[in-house]
């Protein structure tokens, strides 16, 4: 019975949101710069948009997690910061093989993503974002990663990857509300940093702008993809209405839709990459998106945390020497890159898997 509504109400408010009406543009002002899609990369992205999920903070930071290897192995993590207040998740760490900083956030917990949902069908816009004329963006989003303990965590650990490493290109990444927090980091990098490279490939994103804000952060990150899958229904919220265009969400670009044909017994991923509008509507929002099962796979990579646990912290004590605890309880897993103390993820995992 619950699923039946779930997918009445989520047809209704497409239907909605897919009515007749003048559309505003989002201006590109550098076309030159929008990124080329990747597969490789976006796949590579999603096992780290994956692994951030993990709720075992010792394995994330030692890497030796069930999600910390294949395409992702050999990340050197820096810093783990963990907002347990808010149950926000991030790392900041370096991928050799990319020659890349990556930034991860955790999105929405898998126990509570249906009740995320519906709030998110009824948010406005309401905040202005600052420096930008007419730009307005989702309170919560912008909240999360700026007036919590993630930013400067994040901020902390990219200087230090850089002094160590050189000026190494920066990506950001995340799935669901995590890649919501991506976005505004790498504006935030860029803005008020003064990075120069900084690259964005997010999985499921929700919106979290107006189109005066999505041509602003086009302008000032046009290397970024949002990868949608199928019906996924957490890239049509909050929803878009073609009769508010000053005052409705609008996605920025660039979209790569994940969709599947079937030709009789045989079934063929399609990645399209889409226009540069943000809401192309020969891509997911051709289709009604009410589905939370496409949303918690990308790529055949499994998304949100492992056997649906919400906000669960494991902190072994070998680990407590890398720790910092603010007085709220919210606490840093931090690396020291001048001192060989914290063996390799190998090692680690060999003493754990023996006790």
């Amino acid at each position: 019975m619950a699923a039946k509504w779930w997918l009445a109400a989520a047809i209704l408010i497409s239907l909605c949101a897919t009515s007749t009406g003048r559309e505003l543009k989002v201006k590109i002002k550098h076309k030159g710069h929008l990124p080329v899609y990747n597969h490789t990369l976006a796949r590579v992205l999603a096992e780290y948009a994956s692994a951030v999920y993990w709720s075992d903070t010792t394995q994330l930071f030692t890497w030796t997690c069930e999600r910390c290897n294949d395409l992702t192995e050999g990340f050197e993590m820096i810093e783990l910061i963990i907002d347990v207040q808010r149950c926000l998740q991030a790392f900041v760490g370096v991928a050799k093989d990319l020659n890349a900083i990556i930034i991860a956030f955790r999105g929405t917990q898998e126990t509570s993503i249906q009740n995320w949902v519906a709030d998110l069908y009824w948010k406005q816009l309401d905040i202005d974002y600052p420096g930008m004329d007419n730009a307005m963006v989702h309170h919560g989003f912008y909240t999360a990663y700026h007036n919590t303990t993630l930013r400067p965590g994040i901020l902390s650990a990219v200087e230090r990857a850089k002094e160590l490493y050189g000026d190494i290109k920066i990506m950001s990444t995340g799935h669901s509300m995590g890649g919501a927090m991506a976005a505004f980091c790498a504006l935030d990098l860029t803005v008020n940093i003064g990075e120069k490279d900084v690259q964005v490939v997010t999985f499921g994103q929700p919106r979290i702008g107006n189109a005066a804000f999505a041509s602003y952060y086009s302008e000032f990150v046009p290397r970024t993809i949002r990868v949608t899958h199928e019906h996924d229904i957490v890239p049509h919220l909050p929803p878009y209405y073609y009769y508010f265009p000053q005052k409705t969400y609008h996605h920025f670009p660039t979209e790569v839709w994940l969709y599947n044909i079937a030709f009789g017994s045989l079934v063929f991923m399609i990645e399209k990459v889409c226009d540069s509008s943000g809401e192309d509507p020969t891509c997911s929002r051709s289709v009604s998106g009410n589905s939370i099962l496409d949303h918690l796979v990308y790529y055949g990579i499994q998304m949100g945390n492992e056997e649906g646990v919400s906000c669960r912290i494991i902190l072994d004590p070998r680990v407590a020497a890398y720790r910092t605890m603010d007085i709220d309880g919210n606490f840093v897993l931090a690396r020291n890159l001048s001192s060989t103390i914290l063996r390799r993820s190998s090692e680690v995992k060999g003493q754990v898997d023996s006790m």
